[in-house]
């Protein structure tokens, strides 16, 4: 019988049992392959190759490496390198920063440092943008009055959709500004690939790819800008399982939040220079949470939901390269930090008018905000938080950037969003209406372990096509959050 096609790969194709491939096969070849021949040669191979030392991994695996050796084997016959000492060097550094032991300790040195970064440098531009949008609401209330605006409408506008705009400009930039350069500059030095491979082992473990690790890393810029990156991942499988646990890492809009809770609660414990690095720790912890609950999240649905076993991840670490300053400006400043920044302002500016006229239209003297709050009192108790808490969150839900403004709003009783430069303010404002270690070990966790924003949300529809999913991505991640709180809650009440 002739063949079109080399009669070893197609023997590889048919062990390895690539449902796709043995359709093409069968179909260009017209073999039908539900033969019980074949299917009892098949099985007598794969029997022989599963007792054998070549099959103690996964077979496709096997493969791929015989050809990379063969093909590197081809190369340094084929091939003079009259300088290579940067494959020397690469080489070596390699071996340190995707050791076995020292990989994922030295990735989390550099995230500590990431993040401590962030939460020094941001303070100070925080409060000047917060002055200068203090200064410019001013302003605009004298040009307002000038104009002889009725005053429910220079509510509405100013202390309704401007001062949500301007909390979240004042709160997200400067994190932003510093966190994506960084985390832009790693990725120019060619780091980013050397975290997919030191996580690729664990995804592998939960039935998934290691390309995941990829589109985890770029849900902590943003959730929504990390499920359009899950196209990378070729199978549908594997894609849908990145995308519904990608709200599992804190994004861009939950640090701030997150920042100022574990400044405030986890700092405050120690004094001087330490209570950042406190902080920082805090943070970092949150985060590796975070992972964990991608990595069992992951493993539950390829078990249950979408079952499946892992495809291979062949990924070939480039060159260290200097980073490139013109190309970190234009990537982290104009296509993130901008581009995030300005889709938080057009969901924000309509969410902060609906939130002014829940906090100013009353029923029986009671606002609308308070009703929420009364209603889902019984149940955020449960969780270890209290009515206003839980409804901050939903309310966010078009931007998590509000979520803390929100809360101050209602325990302050102002019927506008307050911006509070001094965070030693914010801190006696909490602490004044109940909040305890406990509370912001909880709010801290249904930070992290909540419904995705609702561009996040919409990101996910237009990807997979279905509301299903969008629903699954939406409800998870809330029920992991609760179910934590409320564990959390329980522990503390037995045994504190």
């Amino acid at each position: 019988m002739y063949l079109p096609l080399p009669a070893r790969w197609i023997c590889i194709k048919l062990l390895d049992g690539n449902k796709k491939i043995l359709n093409a096969i069968s179909f260009n070849l017209n073999i039908a392959f539900e033969n019980s021949i074949l299917n009892a040669s098949l099985e007598r191979a794969n029997n022989l190759l599963n007792n054998s030392n070549i099959y103690s991994s996964n077979f496709k695996d096997v493969i791929v490496s015989n050809i990379l050796f063969e093909a590197e084997s081809i190369c340094n016959k084929a091939v003079v390198f009259f300088k290579n000492d940067y494959q020397n060097r690469d080489r070596k550094i390699d071996s340190i920063l995707t050791s076995k032991y020292f990989g994922i300790p030295i990735m989390l040195l550099f995230l500590g440092f990431i993040f401590w970064l962030t939460i020094e440098g941001a303070n100070v531009p925080s409060r000047l943008l917060s002055e200068f949008f203090n200064y410019i609401e001013s302003k605009l209330l004298l040009f307002f009055n000038f104009v002889g605006a009725p005053i429910w409408l220079t509510q509405l506008l100013v202390s309704g959709m401007y001062k949500t705009v301007a909390w979240i400009v004042a709160v997200m930039f400067p994190p932003m500004a510093i966190f994506f350069p960084l985390f832009t500059i790693l990725e120019d030095l060619g780091y980013l690939p050397r975290i997919a491979f030191n996580l690729d082992n664990f995804f592998k473990k939960a039935c998934t790819t290691g390309k995941q690790a990829l589109t985890m890393c770029m849900g902590f810029g943003c959730n929504a800008a990390g499920v359009v990156g899950c196209r990378i991942i070729d199978s549908p499988r594997e894609k849908l399982i990145a995308i519904i646990t990608n709200a599992f890492v804190p994004c861009n809009g939950r640090f701030p939040f997150l920042i100022t809770i574990a400044t405030i609660f986890f700092g405050g414990l120690v004094s001087g220079f330490s209570s950042s690095l406190f902080a920082t720790l805090i943070i970092l912890l949150v985060i590796i949470i975070g992972v964990v609950f991608t990595l069992v999240i992951s493993k539950f649905l390829s078990r249950n939901i979408l079952k499946g076993f892992p495809s291979s991840f062949v990924l070939e670490l480039p060159p260290y390269r200097k980073p490139q300053v013109d190309k970190i400006i234009v990537r982290s400043i104009f296509d993130r930090t901008l581009f995030v920044l300005g889709r938080a302002i057009s969901v924000a500016a309509p969410t902060g008018i609906v939130i002014w006229l829940l906090a100013n239209v009353s029923i029986n003297n009671i606002t609308l905000l308070n009703y929420l709050a009364d209603f889902f009192n019984p149940f955020a108790r449960l969780m270890g938080l209290d009515g206003y808490i839980l409804t901050a969150f939903v309310l966010a839900l078009p931007a998590n950037e509000i979520v803390l403004p929100i809360i101050l709003m209602s325990y302050l009783s102002s019927g506008t969003l307050i911006s509070l430069d001094d965070i030693a303010s914010v801190s006696v404002i909490l602490r004044q209406n109940g909040w305890t270690i406990l509370t912001a070990i909880n709010v801290m966790l249904f930070t992290l372990l909540h419904f995705p924003c609702s561009t996040t949300l919409l990101t996910i529809k237009k990807e997979t096509g279905s509301w299903k999913w969008t629903f699954l991505s939406f409800i998870i991640p809330t029920i992991c959050g609760i179910f934590m709180c409320m564990f959390t809650t329980l522990i503390w009440n037995i045994f504190l």
